[in-house]
């Protein structure tokens, strides 16, 4: 499974990866074996504003719909418009070009309160178990 070292987690199965004052977010690996196959993808419209921890949108698979939520406070600045017609982008690189959404961050000190690599590990571990 596929845990990015310089990626920032959540433990509701989001990842953060910060590029200057923005910040992009998509669901984990993890996450993604867990839905199965994604079928369709809602997401917010840019200029939408979210607390942290707030449903953004959701992800809809062969298994489940899911709701997918804000691991920090901000602005939607960026939408991917690929997932669209391309779902499935989610499950076959779901930290690449499967990124959902891009927010411009009200408050960077909320990154320290999210997981690191290895503490995702050890969460999702522990979960299993």
């Amino acid at each position: 499974m596929a845990t990015p070292e310089d990626l920032k987690y959540t433990k509701d199965h989001e990842w953060v990866r910060v590029a200057g004052d923005k910040a992009y977010v998509g669901i984990t690996d993890h996450a993604q074996k867990q839905l199965g196959d994604v079928v369709f993808v809602e997401l917010p419209e840019t200029g939408a504003r979210f607390d942290a921890s707030d449903p953004f949108g959701t992800v809809e698979s062969v298994k489940a719909v899911t709701e997918v939520y804000m691991p920090l406070s901000g602005s939607v600045a960026e939408v991917n418009a690929a997932l669209d017609d391309e779902p499935e982008l989610v499950n076959t690189e779901p930290y690449g070009d499967g990124w959902m959404i891009g927010i411009t961050l009200t408050d960077k000190r909320q990154l320290d309160g999210l997981l690191t690599a290895a503490e995702y590990e050890e969460y999702i571990t522990a979960e299993s178990e």
